[in-house]
């Protein structure tokens, strides 16, 4: 009778080990656990894991990692337990419209800064305008991942 219980548990012990080995094999999906609003910096608690039913597979376009997600920014509104676009996030902006931005131009071992003023939100390499704020200029700069815009060659 003993031994019979040990083989039950053992049996039992082996389903549950295989179910687990199933689950890990399916795609498991994030979705929003709550309404993530535009301009709203994605966070993990605001998430959870979804496994999806056996023979579903992820769409393309979808984020399905967190990495995809780390520090990403909402573009529209993210509703509950919906897949979530890779095309309905952007990167957090360095440099913000309207704030002063140290701006720098090397050539060789020339360097100059200036302070000027974003016209423009970006992050990391994009193409932002920004105005000199002594001479008034307006120029053209690509920022930099420390949140500076380099210009020049």
């Amino acid at each position: 009778m003993i031994r019979q219980a040990f083989r039950i548990m053992a049996l039992v012990a082996g389903l549950a080990a295989g179910v687990v080995g199933l689950a890990a094999a399916e795609d498991v999906v994030l979705v929003p656990n709550r309404t993530i609003y535009v301009g709203e910096t994605v966070s993990q608690s605001a998430l959870r894991e979804v496994v999806l039913k056996p023979g579903k597979r992820i769409p393309d376009g979808v984020a399905f990692r967190f990495e995809d997600l780390d520090g990403k920014v909402a573009r529209r509104t993210l509703l509950p337990a919906r897949y979530i676009p890779v095309s309905s996030l952007r990167e957090a902006w360095l440099v913000e419209q309207g704030a002063p931005v140290q701006v720098l131009f090397e050539a060789g071992s020339l360097k100059i800064t200036v302070t000027a003023m974003c016209l423009q939100s970006g992050s990391a390499g994009d193409l932002v305008k920004v105005r000199n704020m002594d001479s008034g200029k307006v120029f053209s700069g690509v920022v930099a991942n420390d949140g500076t815009v380099r210009v020049g060659t």
